[in-house]
């Protein structure tokens, strides 16, 4: 979205997610006239009424306070200021303004999506939904049929036909990595930390990747990163290799190839500085392995900050899959989208 003075600011946009906040000065038009965001002010480290005011009147600082508040992210949680209940799939723009709530004095608050998979297993996402909508504002021709990747801490593959979310699936790919990188065994032959990275939704430790702040809500300023370090590894090809053994695997399962990132290190096979990226391509490889096998119908398209697309790029590459779309910061023209179907903007 492109900064412009063009209009008078008519709404605050904010993405708002679990660890990080964000807030979008926007104009009738649907132009960014201004964009802040306040650390540490994410949904989960917040509670009770207060705190969430404060927060609001901290990153909305010199905006006109008498402006209507549009928010997404995990502030709609159960334990976020208000809770807005998920909606179901399939949906698009009409259906989650029909959704919002209210909160007296603070913001309209965006639902997120819920959907059963083919076991009947049920699945949710809260900020992806904006994140998808901003996605379909900027490239229109991608409403008719598109497959949609959002990584982070829990990456999302969602299909999207008629301009509607029809499904999803979650993949725990970010939190994994964070676990196994610094909470297991395989830790131990590991530097303490990654060198680079890939900055998280407000400063978890991301997806696979390393542990950084940046705001981005739901798992949109939540959504953390996903993927590893992205600066150069010592050795060449840790990450490919981590991709092609996922995608190579067979009958092998996670659990097993997992263990091998301990013994590589043990054998000096791989430098205990390769891991972790060999770690981050073996846990995207097994993300798109099983995506891929079932993904929508339609466009490829990621949406992720650079570093972390780009990373998802290159281990989609190994799979035989080239020219992704990739798109960054689509919380703001989601936000808009939702807005006009709110008559929030014209």
């Amino acid at each position: 979205m492109v900064m412009t003075g063009s209009t008078t600011p008519r709404l605050i946009g904010l993405d708002w997610g679990s660890t990080g906040l964000r807030a979008y000065l926007i104009g009738a038009d649907g132009a960014l006239h201004g964009e802040r965001s306040a650390a540490g002010l994410g949904a989960s480290t917040l509670a009770g009424e207060a705190a969430f005011v404060a927060a609001l009147a901290q990153v909305r600082g010199p905006w006109d306070a008498a402006l209507p508040v549009l928010a997404c992210g995990m502030v709609g949680a159960r334990h976020g200021w208000r809770e807005a209940p998920y909606a179901d799939c399939p949906a698009g723009a009409a259906e989650l303004a029909a959704r919002t709530v209210q909160v007296p004095g603070g913001p309209r608050i965006v639902p997120g999506l819920q959907c059963e998979d083919r076991a009947g297993v049920p699945d949710v996402m809260r900020g992806e939904e904006t994140q998808i909508l901003g996605a379909l504002q900027r490239h229109p021709e991608l409403a008719d049929a598109a497959c949609l990747i959002l990584p982070g801490t829990h990456s999302k593959w969602a299909g999207v036909e008629c301009g509607r979310v029809t499904s999803f699936a979650t993949h725990m790919t970010g939190e994994l990595y964070a676990l196994l990188r610094h909470r297991s065994v395989l830790a131990r032959l590991m530097p303490a930390d990654d060198a680079g990275g890939v900055a998280g939704a407000g400063g978890a430790a991301t997806a696979v990747g390393a542990i950084a702040a940046a705001p981005t809500a739901g798992t949109s300023a939540a959504a953390p990163a996903v993927a590893g370090p992205i600066a150069a590894a010592s050795g060449p090809g840790a990450f490919e290799a981590g991709v092609d053994a996922a995608r190579d695997a067979g009958a092998a399962g996670l659990a097993h190839q997992l263990f091998a990132v301990r013994t590589l290190g043990l054998s000096g096979r791989r430098d205990a500085a390769e891991l972790p990226d060999y770690l981050s391509g073996l846990l995207i490889g097994h993300e798109l392995r099983a995506g891929l096998e079932r993904r929508a119908a339609g466009r490829l398209v990621v949406v992720a900050e650079p570093a972390l697309g780009a990373r998802y790029a290159r281990a989609l590459a190994r799979f035989g899959v080239t020219n992704p779309l990739l798109l960054a910061n689509t919380a703001p023209e989601g936000l808009v989208r939702l807005a006009r179907s709110l008559e929030l903007l014209t």
